[in-house]
């Protein structure tokens, strides 16, 4: 079904360091549509990359959130300063 990812393989996906701002798209969208589940290591670290997006001028949109990881950002008040939508979709248009 779903492959999980260790705390440490979600940190090099979000690895932008090296790349200068400018040539970063002004949004990024987290796709989350085909995550079941988050735990709060997984938590930590999409709030630690949304401060990295603001402090690089970004903005970060979590996407497609299943009922169960928006009760999560809910919960733990992610949702107050998260940019949150509905799909993928919803964020390109």
């Amino acid at each position: 079904m779903y492959g999980t990812l260790t705390p440490l393989e979600l940190q090099k996906i979000f690895e932008f360091r090296s790349t200068p701002a400018e040539q970063l798209p002004a949004v990024n969208i987290l796709d989350l549509t085909q995550v079941p589940y988050v735990d709060s290591s997984g938590l930590g670290m999409i709030v630690a990359q949304h401060v990295r997006c603001q402090n690089r001028g970004l903005k970060m949109i979590a996407a497609g959130a299943v009922p169960r990881v928006m009760e999560l950002f809910k919960m733990t008040k992610v949702d107050g300063f998260l940019g949150l939508a509905a799909t993928v979709e919803e964020v390109d248009n």
